[in-house]
C-alpha cells in the first residue's frame, strides 16, 4: 500500500521529548518510539489541535522506517481515523493529520510522568482499557 507520506520530519521540541522518552525507556530507535506515540494519540478521541509543526530538527525518516512491518496497519489506521473524524482520506489530509497525530503522542508521552522505564511504556495500553 502505497503512503501518502514519504519523509517524515520530527520538531525540534518532539525531538527533545524523543531524547527523554528514549532515556527513561532505553528504545534506541526513533521510529519505534513515534509507533508508540502515534498509537497513543490515535487511541484518543479528540482531533488533535491545528497547531504548527516546524521540521526543524535533524530527525527524519521514511514512511517504511516508521512503519517498518506495521506500515500498510498505521496507514489504514490513519484513514480511518481521518474518515470517523470527517476529515477525508485525501493525500494532504493524510499527511497533515498524521504529523499532528505524531507531534501530539510524542507530547503525550513525554508528559506522561508515570514512564520512567520500558514496561511503564507498555502498561499505558492496559490502564487505557480499565479506565
Amino acid at each position: 500500500m502505497e503512503s501518502p507520506i514519504e519523509r517524515i520530519h520530527i520538531s525540534q521540541t518532539a525531538r527533545e521529548q524523543l531524547i527523554k522518552l528514549k532515556r527513561y525507556t532505553k528504545i534506541e530507535n526513533w521510529n519505534i518510539l513515534c509507533r508508540w506515540a502515534f498509537c497513543r494519540s490515535l487511541a484518543e478521541p479528540s482531533i488533535p489541535s491545528p497547531v504548527p509543526l516546524p521540521p526543524n530538527s535533524n530527525v527524519e525518516m521514511s514512511w517504511q522506517v516508521f512503519g517498518g512491518e506495521m506500515a500498510d496497519v498505521l496507514l489504514i489506521a490513519l484513514k480511518m481515523r481521518c474518515y470517523n473524524d470527517g476529515l477525508g482520506t485525501d493525500q494532504e489530509t493524510l499527511a497533515h493529520q498524521f504529523r499532528l497525530h505524531l507531534h501530539r503522542g510524542i507530547g503525550y508521552l513525554a508528559g506522561d510522568m508515570t514512564i520512567k522505564k520500558i514496561e511503564n511504556l507498555i502498561t499505558i495500553p492496559l490502564k487505557e482499557n480499565r479506565q
